[in-house]
């Protein structure tokens, strides 16, 4: 798409910063407060039209945001103004060297560079924090305040009190990273000065992440190539929905490549049909949000009732699948066995009637399920990582797993772990060197506002602490770096508000960031980055069969004052004397120079210099074996046993029994030793659902990717904002499509326009996450923003974010 120069010099007029007596308001759609910026000149005010007279230039770039994919740009340059934004036209498009082709978002890219709310220099608060009202300074003043008072910070409560906030609006990229924290060039910068407090895990898979190597051991839990699929004779997907989450770049031909291969048949688990069941699902099975945990363990109660378990596979593999395989010291009764067919302490033995009350299947269904599953030979069993952001994640997760250890799927063609597929593969291309953090205490990405409130009841028991039994001190100075986290992907929107706006509590807020977010509403120094299409960089990525770089060339100079984040962080550590250290006397260019150099060694076939690798723009490689995990353990269990105390998959975990006994908990959670069903307090069991009668998730969406992307009006046209409610549920309450709706709970409001539909299940409601938050003068949210509603809780044993545990009610505006 190409606007006209007509159309643009509307556009820059329309948008323009409006100037009044020396404060520029920037007005926005997605702001219900005016940014007042006092002493302010000239801000960016939409794209400059071109004069046509200079050449065009076509260079390439990429879409690096948190999807799951890194697409090419080619982007068209005429008299430095981005004109027309393409992606890749290169080869054949065969599968294995397949196009990185960006989907509406990354072909969205020139409006997200001139977009109103680019930030356009320096900016330092001057009224109450969260009011909006900012000043402009110069780069040398918010330099020597911000190293004055991360000085400060530092010598008063020490480096503990230091924390680098999750963000993840640059991912992939060498010298602009900002997740993982400690690979970006803030964590080199408190790496030189004393460290940080950092934390584990991540918004998107907190509780897999910490709740799946209870059973497999060891860090991240892999899974089969999705690719590997194609060996597969059934395909089973709870929550994983790609054709969504990953539709672009080489991913959405991996998922057709897998699919129809060998017409594997695919079962969806979704209490939406989504996309993946519309390209490639053979069955949509609805389930309430919460409850696969619930499903799995009737599913099991089928196989071993009727015979359908791997016997074999669990005696060699396993421990605790049978009282004779349980671990030394766990009580008789508390075998999986045991407590799937109701001979454990709860005396309930789970079968498919007992799980359809709670999920919402038929009895027949889950039966018939549980035999297709134990019948494929082999089966490619799934999770996305929807269904574990819910207050019983980690149970559920595990849970899941399970399917596959009862089934002999894992280690083998075809198979997998119960886990989501692996990312896929990766060049080893050199990272930019960012040291060792001298602090290793970390808290979760989720819970951190708990060490501002109150951080002496933050503890290794009472909130999960890594490092140390307790905190040691509170924060007092949060990095946040290209993320909205502060509150519009946080839950708790208005729990959070009070929080943030205490000076008293985090003394110090600083975002660097491209745009004028939510979050950026609480900061105190606002500071202005480049976007990728700004600067030289490099992003890699991979999947099943293809690994890839794409060279980022600088297309346009920056716009306003924008500075690269690594000379952001240069100018921060000269004002605390480490700037030699930090530089080593090099400059970002001359860096990703070095990292290069050192990148051909890894991988010698790259063009011979920097410079011809910006000219070639893509770099892929084929890479012809499937992955397939924990292939060695399956092969010789003695020889490669698993990261795990026994060496096995324990079915039945004597860590989580000492945790069970050690942690404290908030009321109606738990921690237990097997993959139990633990209900929801804001499931479709729970107490409340009397008077919040419906359920609601968040899903992802084509309009953006979390928030990135959410202020493009173009977007905004091709997938607007809606609620997701079932014809049965908006007929009941009068609702009819394209109806203006209140989504509200005793936490928050959102108002926003209803999307009547069969494909979301009678008695849950969806709203697309990651809308930017826009609260009118009452405090109510006016733009579907799902984090008004979700609750400041965090889970038992991960404690992330449970932000698929809502119950609500809608009612006609």
């Amino acid at each position: 798409m190409q606007d006209s120069k007509s159309s643009e010099k509307k556009d820059a007029l329309k948008r323009r910063d409006v100037i009044k007596g020396g404060a520029a308001v920037l007005a926005s759609a997605f702001f219900p407060f005016s940014i007042q910026i006092f002493n302010a000149g000239e801000a960016i005010a939409g794209p400059p039209a071109p004069s046509g007279t200079g050449e065009e230039k076509i260079l390439w770039n990429s879409c690096n945001v948190n999807c799951g994919s890194r697409c090419a740009l080619r982007v068209h340059v005429r008299d430095g103004v981005i004109t027309q934004v393409e992606t890749d036209n290169t080869g054949d498009d065969q599968y294995g060297l397949q196009q990185l082709r960006a989907c509406p978002r990354g072909r969205s890219m020139r409006q997200r560079v001139y977009a109103k709310e680019r930030i356009p220099y320096p900016l330092r608060r001057i009224g109450k924090r969260g009011e909006g009202k900012f000043e402009r300074i110069s780069w040398d003043e918010a330099f020597a305040e911000i190293g004055k008072r991360l000085r400060g910070a530092i010598d008063t409560y020490g480096n503990e009190s230091v924390y680098l906030n999750y963000g993840t609006g640059a991912l992939g990229s060498t010298m602009g990273k900002s997740w993982p924290p400690a690979q970006t060039a803030v964590a080199r910068l408190m790496n030189l000065v004393g460290g940080y407090l950092n934390h584990y895990a991540d918004y998107s898979t907190c509780q897999i992440t910490v709740g799946m190597p209870y059973l497999y051991g060891g860090g991240w839990v892999d899974g089969n190539s999705l690719s590997d699929m194609e060996n597969s004779e059934l395909a089973v997907f709870f929550g994983n929905n790609p054709s969504e989450t990953r539709m672009s770049g080489c991913k959405a031909k991996t998922l057709q490549h897998a699919r129809f291969t060998r017409n594997t048949r695919v079962i969806v688990i979704d209490p939406r049909y989504s996309d993946t069941v519309v390209s490639v699902g053979d069955e949509w099975i609805p389930i309430r949000p919460g409850t696969d945990a619930a499903l799995s363990a009737a599913l099991a109660y089928v196989m071993i009732s009727e015979d359908r378990v791997d016997k074999a596979f669990l005696a060699k593999y396993t421990i605790g699948y049978d009282e004779a395989s349980l671990p030394e010291g766990a009580p008789a009764g508390s075998s999986y066995a045991s407590y799937i067919l109701g001979h454990g302490p709860d005396k309930t033995p789970k079968t498919p009637a007992w799980a359809s009350r709670i999920t919402g299947i038929p009895p027949a269904r889950i039966e018939k399920l549980a035999r297709e599953i134990a019948g494929a030979k082999p089966c490619f069993i799934c999770q996305g990582w929807g269904p574990q952001r819910t207050t019983n994640g980690e149970n559920l997760s595990r849970a899941v797993g399970m399917l596959a250890v009862l089934t002999g799927n894992v280690g083998i063609r075809g198979g997998n772990t119960g886990a989501r597929e692996n990312a896929g593969y990766k060049l080893p291309m050199a990272l930019f060197p960012t040291l060792e953090n001298p602090v290793k205490t970390e808290v979760s990405c989720f819970n951190w506002y708990q060490a501002i409130d109150d951080y002496t009841k933050m503890t290794a028991t009472t909130a999960g602490v890594r490092g140390r039994d307790r905190l040691v001190a509170p924060i007092k100075f949060i990095w946040n770096y290209a993320g909205n986290c502060l509150t519009n992907q946080h839950g708790g929107i208005n729990q959070m508000h009070p929080i943030l706006a205490d000076e008293k509590k985090c003394e110090t807020i600083v975002v660097i960031d491209t745009t004028l977010t939510p979050s950026a509403r609480y900061t105190d120094f606002l500071l202005l980055s480049c976007m990728n299409l700004e600067e030289h960089d490099w992003t890699s990525d991979g999947d099943s069969n293809i690994a890839y770089v794409i060279f980022d060339n600088k297309c346009i100079d920056p716009l306003g004052e924008a500075r690269s984040i690594y000379d952001i962080c240069a100018g921060v550590a000269r004002e605390l004397g480490v700037e030699a250290q930090f530089t080593e006397g090099r400059t970002q260019y001359q860096w990703l120079e070095a990292l290069y150099e050192e990148s051909r060694n890894a991988v010698p076939e790259l063009p011979p210099t920097l410079e011809e690798a910006f000219k070639m723009g893509v770099f892929k490689k084929h890479f012809p074996e499937n992955h397939i995990a924990y292939k060695d353990f399956r092969e010789d269990p003695e020889a490669h046993p698993l990261p795990s105390p026994s060496g096995k998959i324990e079915i039945y975990s004597p860590r989580l029994a000492e945790l069970a006994k050690t942690w404290t908990l908030q009321p109606e959670q738990a921690i237990t030793p097997l993959p139990e069903y633990i209900p929801n307090p804001e499931g479709p069991e729970g107490a409340e659902r009397k008077t919040w009668p419906l359920q609601l998730i968040g899903h992802h969406y084509k309009q953006r990717t979390h928030s990135t992307y959410g202020n493009c009006w173009w977007l905004q046209e091709v997938a607007p904002q809606e609620l997701w409610i079932n014809p049965r549920d908006a007929g009941a309450r009068g609702i009819r499509l394209g109806d203006k709706v209140k989504v509200f709970n005793e936490r928050g409001v959102s108002f926003v326009k209803a999307k009547v539909t069969p494909r979301i299940m009678p008695g849950v409601v969806s709203l697309p996450e990651g809308a930017w938050h826009t609260p009118d003068s009452s405090g109510q949210d006016t733009n579907g923003c799902v984090n008004v509603l979700t609750k400041l809780l965090p889970t038992a044993l991960a404690k992330g974010n449970p932000h698929h545990t809502n119950l609500v009610q809608v009612e006609k505006a």
